[in-house]
């Protein structure tokens, strides 16, 4: 838990863009690697929608961040800070938002098939939120409530998340979400490999995704909102049923080409 990877007098390296630039390697291999998946896709086209995926999914995740926390983290006292990203403070549904819309727009303009797009993509994203959840752990942020489980992790002492947690064990819920993300990463290859039909490799992911974000929602300290659910947990209800309504369709769908 030291943000921190590398200091030279006063420049110094964040574990957080380390972690980031690695999700960003890593997605854009994966993406490379699963065009194959469909007709037609080139490889200068993926690298523009990973730069998109990119820039919208940095900018959706602040502005849902700041959004939030405007008043709590002193972004109305010293707007400057707003641009402070390296810090951290980047929301995985407000990227995944913004970049799915994206996504859905450039594939549109340059006519290509956009679901199967959105479901080569799903491995990369996985990937991609496995090393930022490993960052927000080494950054000391998005952490759980407190436990005394044994898989409780304490801060170092004096460090800021130190004093936010009281000096408590609290859940490590980012090393869990790596782990989820990790696992459905392979899995989604794998299935992309079996030949997962058109669009049920997205709605999938939606629905997993969706139940796991829900659960493990649980063990943080978020604040509640409409059903003393928090806005996390809301927007997975809509992933789950979103992804439910679009798997039924998918598998309707083909079928009906059968």
């Amino acid at each position: 838990m030291n943000p921190i990877a590398l200091e030279i007098g006063s420049f110094s390296i964040r574990w957080y863009g380390v972690m980031a630039a690695l999700g960003f390697l890593a997605a854009s291999f994966l993406l490379e690697k699963n065009r194959k998946y469909v007709t037609g896709l080139t490889k200068d086209q993926c690298g523009t929608m990973i730069i998109i995926a990119l820039i919208a999914g940095i900018l959706g995740a602040r502005t849902y961040h700041v959004i939030e926390f405007f008043h709590e983290d002193g972004f109305d006292q010293d707007p400057i800070t707003i641009f402070y990203i390296h810090r951290g403070g980047l929301v995985f549904y407000g990227g995944f938002i913004l970049a799915f819309i994206s996504l859905v727009i450039y594939t549109l303009k340059a006519k290509l098939d956009t679901i199967r797009i959105l479901d080569i993509f799903v491995p990369s994203l996985t990937a991609a939120h496995a090393f930022g959840r490993l960052g927000c752990f080494l950054n000391g942020c998005c952490f759980g409530s407190p436990t005394t489980s044994f898989w409780g992790v304490t801060a170092p002492r004096g460090s800021l998340l130190w004093f936010q947690t009281g000096g408590l064990p609290v859940h490590p819920v980012q090393l869990l979400e790596t782990t989820e993300n990790l696992i459905l990463c392979v899995f989604f290859c794998w299935f992309l490999k079996k030949g997962a039909k058109r669009g049920t490799v997205i709605s999938s992911y939606l629905i997993a995704y969706g139940v796991l974000r829900f659960i493990n929602e649980t063990l943080r300290v978020d604040e509640k909102y409409f059903l003393n659910l928090t806005g996390a947990q809301c927007i997975s209800l809509m992933l789950i049923l979103s992804g439910s309504g679009f798997l039924y369709y998918a598998l309707r769908h083909e079928r009906k080409n059968a």
